[in-house]
């Protein structure tokens, strides 16, 4: 587990998100005692439970962001699902498990991508190997006369078997071969010849089943140890077989057994649920109509946050140790909306706040994934040297935030459209065919090429 300090982990949340010190403060804080909790001896940390977080705030202020940084920081198992998602007609009270499962099938993908790397040289190798050997097959032998019976038997023999011994002469010239092979390989001379790999056709046999406790039964991996692998054979370039080929082999070569037992610890110690648009589904008690279902929909959620038992195709899953991160704009609705059980599961409360004008410009170019380097790097692609001055950037801000007054705040999500609409003709025309240019965005340019849609209107002198 990655033992970063609180302090540390703020500073690598703030190369990516501007501002909202508390909501960053707050998941630091949570992340860094996991780590306490994982140096305690077994007794004690079986009673030190997850502090749930829920934060409240506008759309497009760094919410999702924060929970996502927070993930990749640590290398945890990690799922957003959508709140809403279980108001559907045939979802309520029935489907709120699938979290636990996405949250499994996320930390089988991470596990098996960890130690695909440690055995990825090795499997590099052993598709060398097999690519030299489709590329330069066994010539046949001719074989004597068999009878209908011979023949049936040698069809029904391992392929090792009906190997023919080689002579001396035979294995000193395939050993010639098979070097002069290997060479032009690595000389990349032959990545666009076509060879036949024999790949594993997909299996489709899928049966998924009560839902509500979390069964699951796929005839697929039922019956994959009584049928025989159906196989195909594929027309493909070196390239293309050389991808097919290690990845085979590195499946050869990890354990799924060690996979799902590692992926099951990680997702029950680490893994973190994000519940996002949690206060579409908070409504005042009472009585009839959606508030029903949105309290029902709680009501599901709430053994997961409190800590319960979930069957999946891996194996039983806790929850008790899982870190749940609820987020919403809370708008019309109150966190005191929610059922008080569970409130009480989120004790961690913050605000995020809206963005101002000197967070739209730092987040415009300060950031490690700032908007303006992003387009710089993609009109790169066609000499198109794109540089920003500093009062268009101002001005870029501004836009947004008078936007985002008379329009619907859509927080930091505004600079996209503006940007989009701001380099649409440069995007439109830059072609590549010609030198590097530079382009300079200053003011001026900005107030020429934004529509009208993002400039403030002043309706004072259209007042009688």
């Amino acid at each position: 587990m990655n033992c970063l300090s609180a302090k540390e982990i703020v500073s690598k949340l703030d190369r990516y998100i501007i501002g909202q010190d508390e909501a960053k403060k707050a998941v630091a804080i949570a992340l860094r005692n996991r780590y306490r909790r994982s140096r305690l001896n077994d007794e004690i940390r079986n009673e030190i439970t997850p502090k749930n977080i829920i934060m409240a705030g506008p759309t497009g202020v760094g919410k999702t962001e924060i929970a996502r940084r927070l993930a990749k920081l640590t290398g945890s198992p990690f799922v957003k699902v959508e709140a809403t998602k279980f108001t559907e007609v045939g979802y309520v009270g029935r489907d709120v498990d699938s979290i636990i499962r996405d949250l499994v099938e996320a930390s089988i993908r991470m596990v098996k991508e960890e130690m695909y790397e440690k055995v990825k040289l090795q499997a590099q190798t052993n598709a060398h190997e097999r690519l030299i050997d489709l590329l330069l097959p066994v010539k046949p032998k001719p074989k004597a006369e068999q009878n209908d019976f011979q023949a049936a038997l040698y069809m029904l023999l391992p392929a090792q078997e009906k190997k023919e011994e080689l002579t001396d002469e035979e294995k000193r010239e395939r050993l010639t071969a098979r070097q002069q092979i290997a060479k032009q390989l690595n000389d990349g001379l032959l990545e666009d010849t076509i060879v036949s790999v024999e790949v594993e056709a997909p299996q489709v046999m899928a049966l998924d089943v009560m839902g509500g406790v979390g069964a699951e039964i796929n005839l697929g991996d039922m019956f994959s140890g009584m049928m025989p692998k159906k196989t195909k054979n594929r027309k493909v370039k070196v390239s293309d077989a050389r991808v097919i080929l290690e990845q085979e082999e590195a499946n050869k070569l990890i354990d799924m057994d060690d996979v799902t037992t590692e992926a099951i610890k990680r997702a029950e110690q680490q893994g973190i649920v994000f519940l996002d648009e949690i206060d579409k589904i908070a409504g005042k008690g009472g009585g009839s109509g959606p508030d029903v279902s949105r309290e029902g929909v709680q009501r599901d959620i709430l053994p997961l946050v409190e800590g319960s038992t979930i069957m999946t195709k891996y194996g039983p899953i806790k929850t008790d140790f899982v870190l749940f991160i609820a987020a919403g704009a809370f708008h019309v609705a109150k966190f005191s909306d929610l059922i008080p059980e569970l409130q009480g599961r989120f004790p961690i409360k913050v605000n995020l706040k809206s963005l101002t004008k000197d967070d739209m410009v730092q987040i415009l170019s300060k950031t490690d994934n700032a908007i303006i380097k992003q387009y710089q790097s993609l009109l790169s692609v066609d000499n198109i040297d794109l540089k920003f001055t500093d009062d268009a950037l101002d001005a870029i801000g501004d836009y947004a935030i008078n936007a985002n007054e008379e329009n619907e705040n859509i927080g930091a999500r505004r600079l996209h459209s503006i940007i989009e609409n701001l380099l649409e003709d440069i995007s439109f025309n830059a072609c590549g065919d010609h030198p590097m240019m530079e382009v300079i965005i200053d003011e001026g340019y900005v107030s020429s090429h934004l529509t009208d849609d993002y400039k403030k209107h002043n309706l004072k002198n259209s007042i009688l």
